[in-house]
């Protein structure tokens, strides 16, 4: 039988890799590397660095694989065109574990932050896994959510207050307006500018854990812009950026 290892690697530092990740990593034969074109390189050489740090023996070959064009913003499409990129995405996989793992072989996907947060591998691969006769574990890892409250030395949420994780795509369609505090991932428009006319404080951060994190703080309304700024310059200067924030209004 083949396994596949979905491992959380952590927001970018590899003292986020848990013991548990850094076990699995070991027994992988082959670690599979998505390609999503010279912008993101930058998320491949993150990988290698981690994968270098836990296994220096080696002993896995590296298979990378392009993945599938997503579309992206809100379109009356979307929930197709999403479709159509798992799709995509479950066709490839099929052929990377029919053609590159052997019977008995453990093959590794490193997966930013954890597997269970806004991630669809697990989903995609359990798609496949009673039609090729697959063993799957899941190693959760150091989510970018957990990583921003440490970094900020805050907690999630006030007294007896519930927390919500959300998308910029659903900040935009209005979903977080009553809401009081919450954590928005996957934001590529500067979301929180909704907030700018509120005395609401933004928690925000990128590249977390790694030698180029970047943090800010204060109220929406004097650091909105300034944070926009300081994102646009550093997707300029790596190509890419990984970025996630807390909004965090007057209690009511």
């Amino acid at each position: 039988m083949r396994t596949i290892l979905i491992v959380g690697m952590g927001a970018g530092d590899p003292g986020f890799l848990t013991l548990q990740a850094i076990a699995a990593l070991q027994r992988a034969d082959v670690v599979f590397l998505p390609e999503k074109g010279e912008g993101k390189a930058g998320l491949n050489a993150v990988r290698l660095r981690l994968l270098e740090g836990a296994v220096p023996a080696g002993g896995y070959r590296v298979v990378p694989f392009d993945v599938p064009e997503r579309k992206v913003g809100e379109t009356p499409q979307y929930k197709g065109d999403i479709g159509d990129w798992r799709g995509g995405l479950r066709a490839a996989y099929r052929e990377l574990f029919t053609k590159e793992l052997e019977d008995g072989q453990a093959g590794a996907f490193l997966v930013w932050g954890d597997p269970a947060i806004y991630d669809g591998t697990v989903g995609i691969v359990r798609e496949l896994q009673a039609e090729l006769g697959l063993a799957v574990e899941m190693l959760p890892g150091i989510s970018a959510v957990q990583a921003l409250a440490a970094a900020h030395r805050i907690p999630l949420n006030r007294v007896g207050e519930a927390i919500t994780v959300t998308t910029g795509r659903r900040v935009a369609a209005g979903d977080a307006d009553g809401l009081s505090s919450f954590v928005v991932m996957l934001d590529s428009h500067a979301g929180w500018r909704r907030f700018a006319g509120e005395d609401a404080d933004i928690y925000w951060g990128a590249y977390l854990g790694t030698p180029d994190q970047l943090l800010m703080a204060g109220k929406v309304a004097e650091v909105g812009e300034e944070i926009a700024r300081i994102k646009r310059e550093a997707q300029e200067k790596h190509g890419w950026i990984m970025d996630i924030y807390l909004i965090r209004r007057t209690e009511r």
